[in-house]
């Protein structure tokens, strides 16, 4: 639902701008708003699973987020609706990185890796149907209606909280140390931690930066140069989506097989390489085959960060780890529709493409000199 959710408001952002009297950039910063609530969710509601517990409290973004975003139903202007969509993004930033921080402590560390993937293939789902359902049901429902489909993981969170436990390596660890240290201070703790949150965070960003780019920013571009209309836009979101769900899937398992750093250097350097290829491509038909292949490796890494993430951090700060430093790269991917857009404007397009190439380039650096590898370790 957090990918239905973001993909909605990027195809829905021409109708609630017509029907609200919206700027463009008025527009363009429901989506920052959103993911800079994220930022101040990841924050909260990951030190509070840190202490509170996992499922406890990744329930109670289910609902915040769920709540808010059917309120954006109801929205009568620009300001009601920013309210709504930054508090919707508290609890998207509080789930996912405590939904990546569950599965990685319940998961075998030979398996991590993978496991990770399936939510980040959770992810792409969600965006999937975003792609599918909105132009059967935009037309009909008005995206008032679209917005209030968005109470449906309201319902979800209550069996979630009746079904799930809280991982074995979480009790243990609250059961030796009731009262650890500050979650957040833990990521600075000491030189080397603070080397690895701040590779952590260039990763993050770059990862965000160039998805957000891709897909809100691409499709109105395929609009304006082509003349795709809602459904092609649609058509070339699934099939590029589709490529990004399978190099999910064959991330997680290369990643638990060879290595979290060489698996997200092949994938950094293919995403660089696929959007320079991708700028020069004229044909409408090569360009969907080449949309697939490009998010097969610029959102292919998107589940390796749950078990990259976590076995570079302890228990007692792994959620806060996971909700922080990804939602601190969502708050930076925040911007990459606009700086694209704004880079397209005024240099054209090729070059806005090839700033996303330079930040893949950037990724790779920090990757090698930042972070370790750390396969299989057992979380402490």
């Amino acid at each position: 639902m957090d990918g239905f959710d973001l993909l909605i408001l990027g195809f829905m952002l021409r109708p609630i701008s017509a029907d609200l009297g919206l700027s463009g950039a008025q527009a363009a910063s429901l989506v920052t708003a959103t993911l800079v609530g994220a930022v101040a969710g990841g924050l909260l509601f990951g030190m509070l699973s840190d202490r509170l517990g996992r499922v406890r409290v990744l329930t109670w973004t289910i609902v915040l987020f769920a709540v808010f975003t059917g309120l954006c139903a109801f929205a009568q202007g620009y300001w009601d609706l920013l309210v709504y969509r930054t508090i919707a993004g508290l609890g998207l930033g509080g789930e996912f990185g405590i939904g990546m921080a569950l599965v990685a402590e319940a998961w075998p560390a030979s398996k991590r890796a993978r496991a990770s993937s399936y939510v980040g293939l959770g992810w792409q789902l969600g965006v999937l149907a975003a792609a599918l359902l909105t132009p059967l049901l935009l037309p009909s429902i008005g995206w008032r209606g679209m917005f209030a489909l968005g109470v449906l993981p309201a319902i979800a969170a209550y069996f979630i909280r009746k079904s799930l436990h809280e991982p074995e390596v979480f009790v243990r660890r609250t059961a030796e140390q009731p009262r650890a240290g500050s979650p957040l201070r833990l990521l600075v703790k000491d030189r080397d931690t603070a080397k690895l949150s701040l590779g952590m965070v260039i990763l993050c960003s770059v990862q965000n930066f160039g998805y957000y780019g891709v897909m809100i920013w691409l499709p109105n571009y395929l609009s304006s140069r082509f003349g795709y209309g809602l459904t092609q836009s649609a058509l070339w979101t699934a099939v590029t989506i589709g490529g990004m769900a399978i190099g999910i899937c064959v991330f997680g398992h290369v990643a638990d097989r060879i290595g979290r750093r060489p698996a997200f250097l092949a994938y950094m350097l293919g995403a660089a390489i696929m959007v320079v290829a991708y700028s020069r491509l004229t044909d409408p038909m090569v360009l969907l085959v080449a949309g697939a292949v490009m998010g097969f490796f610029v959102n292919g890494m998107l589940g390796g960060y749950g078990a990259l993430i976590s076995e570079l951090y302890p228990t007692a700060a792994r959620a806060t780890a996971q909700n922080v430093l990804f939602n601190i790269g969502r708050a930076v991917g925040g911007f990459g529709p606009l700086a694209v857009g704004a880079v397209a404007v005024a240099y054209g397009f090729e070059t806005a493409i090839a700033l996303l190439a330079v930040l893949y380039v950037i990724d790779i650096v920090a990757l090698w000199l930042l972070i370790p590898e750390r396969r299989g370790a057992e979380l402490a």
